[in-house]
């Protein structure tokens, strides 16, 4: 029916429809129809006096009130009104949460994947707690942001979040920063000065690139976390200290991480890590998966980069063109988020109008799709390891319709997604209701 039609090419807030039309269920299906696409928004049905127990029925199907013949404007208007409050309230109580989001740490975290949500549930589950916790994933996945919304999560927000790179640091260096030193420790020491666990005494204390420390400062740091002692360089005065750790490394992927990047748990059967500190600095694992295997996070992630960057840059963003944001889609970023951060600053800082183009992305990006490539790109299933399934590709475009092309890329998405309309929508580019009417247009099969 034309009321559809209409609702799933625009946003409303508010239906009011009859309940009987050229068909007497019209208006149930209607109801029925718009509860299940879009449960936010409120239905108002209007009846015959002789209908009040149908209208009743509608209510409990989910409409928000209804309204008898004749109808009385003045009654309706109010009705209205208090039917828009309640949507109102509605987007409120969202924007509180978001709120709450940005106040806990959350707000440079994006992302709707599965494994992304799973990690945050994990952040507000043990954030609260004083457990040990490691986060694992790939450079550039986020640990910081992670470990920072654990501390913004815990009773210790109040207190110092330290920040501690231990890769390319040697025995001594990592000991000074660790412990710190009193006057006189060494020829350069001229005052004394607090460690990192001093300063993070209270609060957290986050070692990113643990898998890097050398084996003599293990054992050091697993007598601190032991005994809640620090001994400064250059005396025998212990210090006690009531500090919350949170450890991260690199999880390796043997297809895409360098050699440098540490497997804790190989580490370990090869006697570089102390098993007793990873079952220590183990008390609670997050997995961040990197950026190839949650691709359907990618155009909300380049939505909010454009934006941060536009600010940061003073410069104009009207947004990106759908072949260039297929192409940042389709990329492996071996370089996770930090990467697609740097690119999109790279292409807005040197972009020569306010709209991004495939002329701005950079040619070492640019470089790896031919126009064949990435023709093809969205309609090939993505291999969620990080690349595209080329076997199944349409390698050959010339005298495809296009609205089979269309629907095969529909068909596709909703297969990487596992039927997430919502997900579905944003790799497509499209609004999610333009994709629930190409999905029966076209008939596709979720």
């Amino acid at each position: 029916m034309d009321a559809k039609r209409y609702f799933t090419e625009g946003d409303y807030d508010l239906v009011v429809t009859d309940l009987r039309m050229d068909n007497p269920q019209d208006g149930f299906e209607l109801l029925e129809w718009v509860r299940k696409t879009r449960p936010e928004t409120q239905v108002i049905v209007v009846t015959a006096h002789g209908d009040v127990s149908t209208a009743v029925k509608a209510m409990r199907t989910g409409a928000y009130d209804f309204i008898e013949k004749p109808l009385d404007l003045d009654l309706i208007r109010a009705q209205i009104r208090r039917a828009a409050d309640k949507v109102l309230l509605a987007r409120q109580n969202e924007n509180f949460k978001l709120a709450l989001d940005q106040r806990y740490g959350m707000e440079g975290i994006i992302g709707n994947s599965p494994p992304m949500q799973r990690a945050l549930q994990l952040v507000r589950q043990i954030g609260p707690t004083d457990i040990n916790v490691l986060v694992l994933g790939e450079s550039g996945t986020g640990k910081e942001l992670i470990a920072r919304a654990l501390h913004q999560n815990s009773r210790r927000h109040a207190g110092r979040f330290v920040a501690l790179n231990c890769a390319g640091l040697n025995d001594s260096t990592l000991e000074d920063e660790l412990f710190g030193h009193v006057r006189g420790a060494y020829t350069d020491a001229r005052s004394d000065r607090l460690g990192r666990f001093e300063y993070a005494d209270g609060g957290t204390l986050f070692m990113d690139e643990i898998g890097d420390m050398p084996l003599t400062m293990q054992a050091k740091l697993l007598r601190v976390l032991q005994d809640r002692q620090v001994i400064r360089l250059g005396t025998n005065e212990s210090i006690q200290v009531d500090v919350r750790f949170i450890a991260a490394t690199i999880q390796v992927d043997v297809r895409f991480i360098a050699a440098t990047n540490k497997d804790l748990e190989e580490a370990v059967r090869k006697h570089e890590f102390r098993d007793d500190l990873y079952f220590r600095i183990k008390g609670a694992t997050i997995i961040l998966p990197p950026l190839r295997q949650r691709r359907e996070d990618i155009p909300v992630l380049i939505e909010h980069l454009m934006k941060e960057s536009c600010r940061r840059l003073n410069k104009q963003c009207d947004g990106i063109d759908h072949e260039a944001r297929d192409i940042l889609i389709s990329y492996h970023w071996p370089g996770n988020v930090r990467q697609l951060e740097n690119v999109i600053e790279n292409m807005i800082a040197l972009a020569s109008g306010p709209r991004l183009t495939v002329d701005d992305i950079p040619p070492d990006i640019l470089g790896h799709y031919s126009v064949e490539t990435v023709s093809t790109t969205a309609l090939a299933p993505i291999n969620m390891t990080g690349g595209v399934t080329t076997g199944t590709a349409i390698t050959s475009l010339a005298g495809v319709n296009l609205a089979e092309l269309e629907k095969e890329a529909i068909q596709k998405t909703l297969e990487l997604v596992n039927g997430n309309r919502e997900q579905a929508a944003k790799l497509l580019g499209i609004g999610e209701r333009t994709l629930y009417r190409k999905i029966k247009e076209y008939g596709v099969q979720e």
